[in-house]
């Protein structure tokens, strides 16, 4: 008889947010939260202009969730973008690996858990953050538009965190695509009853395209992303300083 893994909580952030600690210890807590940033800064600083693609780590392989995030890491990496995913498997794996195997570049924000989740191997680069809400940020800092395939929880949060943000004009309004009609419909009709309740603006619903076409999802983020905030198809030189490669596909950059 199979036995279940017990669910043990994480010592880094759990403590920190059930109350308050020693003086000494938040003010530890804060060091640390900064090293995390300024190492994630610093690894992930030339990566962009990223597409970041969020959905559940369950799927497998034979799965067509699984296969349509091929598709779209693939199609995003020779629009030129970096597909940047939560690094993990699932979703995450499918995109990184379309990208990956596209010629293209493809990073991942992998979160250190007690269940350990490993970095996904089509991943150029990746940094392993112990907070969920660093991992976030990084997740966010460097995309032009953002992908939400089939997902639980974690894929939810991240989605409201991206709407938030726009509709807060914390960040600009970079492109949110919904993958999946049929997966989604009851979340859309949720916004949607939101919406009739005047509890966001009607206007919030211009924020997100849902599809089931990667077609349509490409000329979606090129339209509201590449040619909205002039980005353009350029080859990166690499800098000897930075101990930098040259990267073989060229990548979308921004237009300055």
């Amino acid at each position: 008889m199979e036995t279940k893994k017990k669910y043990v909580l994480s010592k880094n952030e759990s403590l920190f947010v059930r109350g308050p600690l020693s003086r000494f210890k938040e003010l530890l807590f804060s060091f640390k939260v900064q090293y995390n940033f300024i190492g994630a800064f610093r690894k992930m600083h030339f990566v962009g202009p990223c597409v970041t693609v969020f959905g559940s780590a369950r799927f497998t392989k034979d799965s067509a969730h699984y296969k349509n995030a091929e598709k779209i890491g693939a199609a995003l990496a020779k629009l030129g973008f970096t597909v940047m995913t939560g690094g993990g498997p699932g979703i995450m794996e499918a995109a990184n690996k379309g990208a990956y195997e596209a010629g293209g570049y493809s990073v991942g924000c992998n979160i250190i858990l007690p269940f350990e989740q490993k970095p996904n191997p089509y991943l150029h680069k990746w940094i392993d953050i112990p907070y969920f809400f660093v991992r976030k940020v990084m997740l966010i800092k460097y995309s032009y538009a953002f992908v939400v395939m089939p997902g639980g929880m974690g894929t939810l949060d991240e989605l409201f965190e991206a709407l938030t943000l726009i509709q807060t004009k914390v960040i600009k309004d970079f492109p949110i695509v919904i993958f999946d009609s049929e997966y989604h419909k009851e979340l859309c009709h949720h916004i949607q009853i939101m919406a009739k309740n005047e509890s966001i603006n009607a206007e919030d619903m211009k924020l997100l395209f849902v599809t089931d076409s990667v077609e349509d999802l490409m000329t979606h983020i090129e339209t509201y992303s590449i040619k909205k905030f002039g980005l353009v198809r350029k080859q990166y030189k690499p800098k000897w300083w930075f101990s930098e490669k040259k990267q073989t596909n060229p990548k979308i950059n921004q237009n300055d």
